[in-house]
Order: structure tokens, then C-alpha cells, then sequence
């Protein structure tokens, strides 16, 4: 049943997107401090802060996945619904990885449907006994959500398979979308209902819950939250082609930590944040981090590890040690190949019993002797491409059989059924080889499973009558597309297309050496052991409680609209400039220093014209008019550029490439600094420069009189960025006794004279004013980027000036910086440059007023 909260969907949709019964039903609320009952449901205000009680007494993890760890059933005679622990779900298992004293709720749905009469009991019964927290999610809500964009968009995508036709795969479908945000909605709608935001974190797993973290982050800004996906993730050409592609990566990013298996899967995702957000990541002490409007979300890459006392206690049992007596027996004096999988399209089962084929055809001294037992697991989904799959691998083990079978011996056995625990254990004992040929797997446990039944136990070695102390040996041979295969690097790695070298793959293992075999077995058992389920468990919650550590040492504001939501992060410090407050100070001081940043501060990157407009030229040549005031437009564009565009503004000094030319007026010459007059390296950096653009498609050189830079905006994002690091790393090397500095800024790579910043032409312009005798007594910097956070560190350095001025350091956006204020936009910034013109008092003055000779101070 759709929680209560389900008719607001954050603007994404007015209530109409399906007909899911609106009911003012709530779970019980919840007791988080003795004698206070907190009720979660519905939304309060959004600045982050927490309308909650704090437990204070008992560490709480809420994990939410799609299916809660349970079991359910009807009781024959009873008729009510019988709960009980699902021991094989990896949620529950998880457990182990937290302290003793930690308190652990599920946050998931039911593998059946309640009636809707009884959920309100079941819900309390689950709550109460289980800790468990049931979404209820209508019927056809459910089948849109789980059977639609589930398993029919997000499952083949993320596997690497397109929708190319009608017949290969469903096409996007906004209506199945919008049912998995309105079920991701239910399932935020849940945790709410029994979060403690303050203190509990929330582990949000698997691909059917990637949009959930918004919802979260939205009614709790600081909500400590780590997402995990157990699936692969596309590569960004596969991943690209979703139209929801943004949505989903923005509610990602509203997590704290993500985990990935594999580094392959975390460089699909970074990759496509880089190229549809354009998100830069970087490595800090050892961890990857990507910076998201100031909050830093990591990237956790560890794949799952098993249950090692589970599969041990089912070793344990004597039913097991019976039916692995009973396996030894049937196929005494042959080698066993096992295989355990899913019967899905993407299990590689039919490529496996291809290979199967070729190895007998190839080795007729195998025919006989080697036998390859299927265990094929209930298909997870439904449609055609799953019964097409079952058929071909009917088919083909037909064909293997009826050509290879003699005197009781069939080479390939197919056991489609539900196999027990302790049947399979027997088979994972008894096999010489295990081979997991899928050909695109998130993670695979098989191959985990088969080392640790081959290691076997004490009880087992008893029952066996084996010593204990006797040399365990295993094989494996892995697919290159699966999840466990970069952490097996005993197994045979193979490419499962390749028919003819998975059969040689096969070969190997079954006629290896047993010495070899068993130091193969032994590494794989030493990682299986140390690696488990409880250790990946424990290991992703450190680190998702090292990046929220910060949470409270910054302040938050969350902006933008249904899934496009966000929240920017910055120190307590820094704030939104007001106009009333810059003008308050304008007003009443005498000696004021204006610096202004031009691209992105006065005119907006994203203009094609870079034209200085009316508006801009006029509000300039207010505030210059006044005598009160020294304006200087500070750029790192070129002077004849400058110098064309404000050819209008008689009083405004300009600073041009980042300092290295500077003009006081219009009718001063311009000047050129002398700290570093040499500039013969161009020599050097132009060749090298040179060779990167001839080999980097969509580069581009800029050649300034003091200064040379590479441009990789229109490159490739992933070489653009890859060629930078290596240029950077080039021109450092050759440059290193040259009186230059290579800089890497915004797709740029630039090089230019040493003690060359804009922080140094603020400097120069406020020591020309102490020592004609006017220190500044209101500093006014507005810029946007990098090169802006030099002026802004030059300016508060003059409070140390005998009467400390009004400084007001400002960047454009909300972003970190050295600046202790923001504006939003170059909008914000010309209605200030306004507000500030209109309280000044402007009087004739002549242009020699401040004119001071650039070479005197230098």
C-alpha cells in the first residue's frame, strides 16, 4: 500500500502518474528516546537541521533494499503468515560487520503480497519482532517498478545490452519510469518514518533504489548516507543512451559514499559523471573523490565476500556429508566440472556447453572421463529471451549427449531444479574444476562458494574419514566479465565468446598438476576467508562514516527541483553578499579599491558574444567617476582585447594576462611587468604544446605576449583531461630551470612567467595607494575561478594595514573558496556594481588624480 507521503513527489509529478490509493495510514512511530515518541511522517522544513530526538544510546544502521531478509508463508491450518530469517540474504548477513551493540532495521518489501487488510498488523508484527519495515507497494505499482524498469530497462542496460529493435530488448518507457521514482518515493517515505537523522546511517543497496538518495537528501540534508550496487555499471557509451541518464547519476551523487565491486565498474560511473555532469574526480590519501557542489562524495570500490560460517555450518550437516559420499560414488574415476547458475541470457550456459563440445571433440582422450554437471537455478525474471535461453541449452546438451554418452556415462548432466543447501555444497566438494562463464556478472559468488566447500571442515574431514591435515586442491576457471574475477588471480581467466579458448581453459584445469593445484587453492582460500561478508560490511561503513565525518563543520542549502536536487556544502563562514551590507560600508568610507574578475564575473562564461554590454560599460564608468574610487577590471585575456572593448571607460585600470601588462587609465600607457622579463621559454613550451595538439583531436594553443595555453574543452573528456596530466607533467620537467609555472585550471593547461597573479596586481594597486599616502579603507574582489583565489588570499592579507579596511572577498557561486562571500551569478554581481554606483556621489576629476607611474613600484 502507498505510504501516505506518496502524493508528494518533491514537483516531479502532480499525483496523476498512477492510480495508487492515497490512505492517511502511517507505521507505527517509533520510540527514539524513553517517553518521546517522534512522528517522521510527512515533510517539515528543509535547511537540514533535525526535528528528531537523538537515541544516544545504541549505534542504528537502516539498510534498505528492494526485498527485506525474510521468508514468508500461510500456515495451513492457522491461515496467518508465518516470518522467518532468509539465512542466505547477504542483508542479513551483513550484520556481522557491525559492533554487538549496533541496532540494525530493513527498510524493503515482501517476496509476497499482503492483503491489504492485514498490512497494518504485519507491519507492527515485522516491526516488533524483526526490526523490519515493509513498503507495502500496490500490485501494479510493483509489477511497473520491479518487473518493468527493473528488469526490463535497467538490468539489460547496465548488462550491456541495447534496445536496438523491437525484438531485442523493451524500449525506454516513461511510464515504468515514473513508477520506479514513485516506488523509490514509498521507500524514502519509509526510512523517514523511523530515521534518527542525526545519528543513524542509512546503506541503500542495488540499482532498483538509485534515485531513493535524492528524496533522503532532500528532507535531510546531512543525512549520512552510502548507496552500494551490486550490478555492473556501463561503460558511459552504453550508459548514455538512458534518457533519464542525468536523473539517475544526480541521485547517486546525493549519497555520501558509493560503493562498486570493481575499479572497472567505479571508472564507468566516474566517466560518465565527467562527461554528462562534467564532474571532475581526484585520489585523496588513497581514496577517490568526486566534488559535488562542495560535498565530497567518495567512491568505495571492495567486492562482496561470503558467509564463511554459513557455509561451513551446512558442510557441517550430516545430510551433506551423505549426499557427497553418494556424489563420489556416481562419478568415481571421472573429473567433475560444475557449474552453477541463474538460467538467464547473461549466465553464458550455452557458450559454456559449446566449449564443453569443442574440449571433447578436440581431446578424445577426455571422452569418458570428464563430466560437466549444470546446476541451473529458477530464472529471476520472466519473457522470451529466458525460455529462448533454457531451450538453446536444452539443445545443445542434447546434441553433446546423444554424440558422446556410452556404457553409463553422460558428459554433461543438467540439474534444472531448486537444489538444497547442502546438495549443492556436495557438488561444489566433489568438482576438480568450478567454471562461471557469464558474460556480464555484477559480482558471482560461485567461485567464493566452491573454494570454501573444496577447503571442507573438521566435522566434514571426520565424516569422510580424511585427514584433516591432507592437501586441499581446486580449479577455476572465470569468466573476465564478472565481478570476482579481478580478485581470483589463481583462476583461469577466460573470454567467453572465445569458444575454443574456454575448452583450452578447461583443459588446463582438468590436467594441471596437483602441487599446482593446491597453491592455487591455498591463495584463493587465504583472500575467500580474510574477505568475507562481514569484512566488506565493516570496511564500507568505516568509510562512510570517514565521509560524513564534516557534515556539521559546514553549512548546507538544497536547491533545485524534483530529481535535478542538490545540496551545496561550504564552511560556516561563507555567505551570500548583500547589497544593503556592501553599501552600508560603501557609504561610509573614502578610499575604495574595486577589483573585478571580467569572463564569468562581469560577463557570463556561457555568452558567445564576450562584448562587454551597455549595462556593464555604464555601472563602470559610475563607480569610476567617482574620486573616491579605483576600478580595475583584472583579466587574463590579452590587452588589445581589453583595450578594444573599454575603449568607453576613461578612468578604468586594466589588468591584463593575469597582471603581467597593467594600465591605469585610458590615457596611460600600458606597462609591462619586470619580475619576469624573460621570456625565451616559449621557445620550449610552444613545440611541446604543439606536439599534444596534433595528437589530441579538439585542442587548441592560445598564444598570449606573456603567456601560452592549451585548451581540451572540445577535446574527448577522458583523453582531454589524460593528455593534461601528461603535458602538465612534461612541461614541469623541462621547464624546471626556466623562470616560468605551468598551471592546470578549467580544460586548460597554462604556462606562464613566475610571480605573474592577479593577487599581485591587487598587491601593487593597494601599495601604491599606502604610499601615496590613501590606504584603502574598502576593498571590493569579485572573481570566479582559480585564478581569482590569489586576489582574494592578497586582499585579506591587508587587514595587517595600520587601520584595518572593509574587505569584502567574493566569489561567483556557491562553490569552496578562499572568499568569504558569493553571488550567484553575473547578474548578481552587475546589481551590486549598481547599488554601489547609485550611493556614489560622483564629482569632475582629473585623470591624473591617481595616475601613478607602474615602473616607480617595481
Amino acid at each position: 500500500m502507498a505510504s501516505r507521503s506518496y502524493a508528494n513527489l518533491l514537483g516531479l509529478a502532480n499525483g496523476d502518474w498512477l492510480d495508487i490509493p492515497h490512505t492517511p495510514r502511517a507505521l507505527p512511530r517509533v520510540m527514539t528516546v524513553p517517553g518521546i515518541i517522534s512522528d517522521l511522517d510527512g515533510y517539515g522544513c528543509n535547511d537540514g537541521d533535525s526535528d528528531v530526538s537523538s537515541s544516544g544510546c545504541r549505534e542504528r544502521k537502516i539498510i534498505v533494499a528492494n526485498m527485506l531478509p525474510l521468508q514468508a508463508k500461510r500456515d495451513i491450518e492457522t491461515a496467518k503468515w508465518v516470518f522467518s530469517w532468509d539465512e542466505d540474504s547477504i542483508l542479513l548477513q551483513l550484520k556481522d560487520g557491525f559492533s554487538s551493540d549496533t541496532e540494525v532495521i530493513y527498510v524493503g518489501s515482501l517476496k509476497v503480497e499482503i492483503d491489504l487488510c492485514e498490512q497494518d498488523a504485519v507491519a507492527q508484527r515485522l516491526l516488533d519482532e524483526f526490526n523490519c519495515v515493509p513498503t507495502f507497494l500496490p500490485h501494479d505499482l510493483q509489477k511497473k517498478f520491479y518487473l518493468g524498469f527493473c528488469k526490463q530497462q535497467l538490468w539489460p542496460l547496465f548488462h550491456y545490452m541495447l534496445p536496438i529493435c523491437p525484438d531485442h530488448g523493451d524500449r525506454f518507457d516513461r511510464i515504468l519510469w515514473q513508477a520506479y521514482v514513485s516506488a523509490n518515493k514509498i521507500f524514502a517515505d519509509k526510512v523517514m518514518e523511523v530515521i534518527n537523522p542525526d545519528d543513524d546511517f542509512v546503506w541503500v543497496h542495488d540499482y532498483h533504489l538509485m534515485v531513493l538518495p535524492t528524496f533522503l537528501r532532500k528532507r535531510y540534508n546531512r543525512v549520512k548516507l552510502g548507496f552500494f550496487l551490486h550490478s555492473p555499471f556501463p561503460s558511459s557509451e552504453i550508459y548514455r543512451t538512458l534518457p533519464v541518464r542525468d536523473e539517475i547519476l544526480r541521485g547517486l551523487l546525493n549519497s555520501d559514499l558509493i560503493g562498486f565491486h570493481t575499479f572497472d565498474y567505479a571508472r564507468h560511473f566516474l566517466s560518465c559523471c565527467s562527461r554528462m555532469l562534467g564532474l571532475d574526480y581526484e585520489s585523496k590519501r588513497g581514496h577517490i573523490g568526486l566534488d559535488y557542489f562542495g560535498r565530497t562524495i567518495f567512491i568505495k570500490i571492495l567486492p562482496v565476500g561470503i558467509h564463511m560460517g554459513r557455509l561451513e555450518s551446512v558442510l557441517n550437516l550430516s545430510s551433506t556429508s551423505s549426499k557427497l559420499k553418494e556424489v563420489q560414488e556416481e562419478f568415481k574415476g571421472k573429473k567433475v566440472i560444475l557449474g552453477v547458475d541463474d538460467m538467464d541470457i547473461f549466465k553464458g550456459i550455452s557458450l559454456k556447453l559449446l566449449a564443453v563440445e569443442h574440449l571433447l571433440q578436440q581431446n578424445s582422450d577426455l571422452q569418458g572421463k570428464v563430466v560437466l554437471v549444470q546446476i541451473v537455478n529458477p530464472a529471476r525474471g520472466l519473457g522470451k529471451d529466458v525460455q529462448e535461453a533454457k531451450n538453446e541449452t536444452y539443445l545443445i546438451a542434447r546434441r553433446i549427449n546423444d554424440t558422446y554418452s556410452k556404457n553409463n556415462y553422460q558428459p554433461v548432466i543438467l540439474i534444472d531444479r531448486h537444489v538444497p543447501r547442502f546438495e549443492k555444497s556436495a557438488y561444489y566438494a566433489v568438482a576438480e574444476c568450478c567454471i562461471v562463464n557469464a558474460v556480464r556478472d555484477g559480482m558471482n559468488l560461485v567461485p567464493y562458494k566452491y573454494i570454501v566447500c573444496r577447503q571442507g571442515t573438521a566435522r566434514l574431514d571426520e565424516s569422510l574419514g580424511r585427514k584433516s591435515d591432507s592437501p586441499r586442491t581446486s580449479m577455476l576457471v572465470v569468466s573476465e566479465f564478472i565481478g570476482c574475477s579481478p580478485s581470483l588471480s589463481g583462476a583461469i581467466r577466460v573470454n567467453p565468446w572465445d569458444i575454443d579458448a574456454v575448452a583450452d581453459a578447461m583443459y588446463a584445469a582438468v590436467t594441471m598438476s596437483d602441487s599446482e593445484k593446491q597453491l592455487r587453492h591455498e591463495k584463493h582460500y587465504r583472500y575467500v576467508s580474510s574477505h568475507d561478508v562481514a569484512y566488506w560490511a565493516h570496511s564500507f561503513m568505516q568509510d562512510l562514516e570517514r565521509a560524513c565525518k564534516d557534515h556539521y563543520t559546514k553549512r548546507c542549502w538544497g536547491f533545485g527541483l524534483g530529481l535535478g536536487f542538490r545540496v551545496v556544502s561550504l564552511s560556516h563562514g561563507f555567505r551570500k553578499l548583500t547589497i544593503d551590507h556592501v553599501v552600508s560600508a560603501y557609504k561610509r568610507t573614502n578610499r575604495r579599491a574595486i577589483f573585478l574578475d571580467y569572463d564569468g564575473t562581469v560577463v557570463s562564461q556561457s555568452s558567445i558574444s564576450k562584448v562587454p554590454s551597455p549595462e556593464v560599460i555604464s555601472v563602470l564608468n559610475a563607480l569610476c567617476n567617482d574620486p573616491k574610487n579605483i576600478v580595475f577590471i583584472v583579466s587574463g585575456r590579452g590587452r588589445d582585447s581589453l583595450s578594444q572593448w573599454f575603449t568607453s571607460c576613461q578612468m578604468l585600470g586594466l589588468a591584463a594576462e593575469h597582471g603581467y601588462f597593467l594600465r591605469w587609465n585610458k590615457d596611460s600607457e600600458w606597462e609591462s611587468s619586470h619580475l619576469s622579463a624573460d621570456l625565451d621559454w616559449k621557445k620550449i613550451v610552444e613545440p611541446v604544446m604543439q606536439l599534444y595538439t596534433e595528437a589530441t583531436d579538439g585542442s587548441n594553443i592560445e598564444i598570449k605576449e606573456s603567456a601560452l595555453v592549451w585548451h581540451h574543452q572540445d577535446a574527448d573528456p577522458d583523453f582531454g583531461s589524460c593528455q593534461a596530466k601528461e603535458l602538465l607533467s612534461h612541461l614541469e620537467s623541462v621547464l624546471a630551470n626556466e623562470p616560468a609555472v605551468v598551471t592546470r585550471g578549467q580544460h586548460i593547461v597554462e604556462v606562464k612567467p613566475q610571480g605573474i597573479s592577479k593577487g599581485w596586481v591587487a598587491e601593487e594597486v593597494i601599495q601604491t595607494m599606502v604610499n601615496g599616502g590613501n590606504p584603502p579603507d574598502f576593498v571590493l574582489c569579485i572573481g570566479d575561478d582559480r585564478s581569482d583565489e590569489d586576489m582574494f588570499e592578497t586582499i585579506l592579507r591587508t587587514v595587517s594595514l595600520p587601520s584595518a579596511p572593509e574587505i569584502f572577498a567574493c566569489t561567483v557561486g556557491r562553490k569552496p573558496s578562499k572568499a568569504k562571500y558569493f553571488l550567484d551569478d553575473t547578474s548578481d554581481v552587475v546589481k551590486l556594481l549598481q547599488s554601489l554606483a547609485a550611493s556614489s556621489n560622483p564629482k569632475p576629476r582629473h585623470l591624473a588624480h591617481f595616475q601613478v607611474s607602474f615602473e616607480s613600484t617595481i
